[in-house]
């Protein structure tokens, strides 16, 4: 709504305002740019030109919405998957992933599922059996072992913790 508000106050037409992405009729004037740039940073938001930069945030945005917005994580590979979601070659994506970000696209995938795991322990409306399952792990070892790997803990301690603190911080 607020890109398509400040499209709207500089009389900019366009035909299509997407996540990450606007479709502008005609030209645009340096003056014009630089107006929608400064009326969106004022909103948190921000103009980019690199179209790199623009295509690595479309990867990190398919990602989160995968693992964070989906009710079940794809039963497909990650990589056919988000190849058929931006419609670019995974091998491509995949090494301008890391160049930009350093890691690879399997470890930000990781670190979402991990994230996932987290907030779904904290719910405590399922299981680590069914945390698993939703999340596409090969089994609730593999969840656990990963999980260890980046938190530095097991899932269980990690509930029993947060529980823990939560009680502490309910009798204050």
């Amino acid at each position: 709504m607020v890109v398509k508000s400040e499209l709207d106050k500089l009389g900019l037409k366009y035909y299509a305002v997407d996540l990450g992405e606007v479709v502008v009729d005609g030209d645009v004037t340096a003056e014009d740019r630089r107006a929608f740039k400064i009326a969106l940073a004022k909103s948190g938001l921000e103009l980019m030109d690199d179209k790199r930069a623009m295509l690595i945030e479309k990867i990190k945005n398919v990602i989160v919405e995968m693992v964070h917005y989906e009710d079940e994580v794809p039963k497909t590979k990650y990589s056919d998957y988000i190849s058929v979601k931006l419609d670019y070659d995974y091998t491509y994506l995949a090494n301008l992933f890391s160049e930009a970000t350093g890691i690879t696209i399997e470890q930000y995938i990781i670190t979402h599922k991990i994230e996932r795991v987290k907030e779904l322990l904290l719910y405590d409306e399922l299981n680590l059996t069914e945390i698993s399952y939703k999340l596409n792990y090969s089994s609730v070892a593999h969840l656990s072992n990963q999980f260890k790997k980046v938190t530095g803990l097991t899932p269980s301690y990690f509930k029993k913790l947060k529980l823990k603190r939560r009680l502490t911080l309910e009798n204050v």
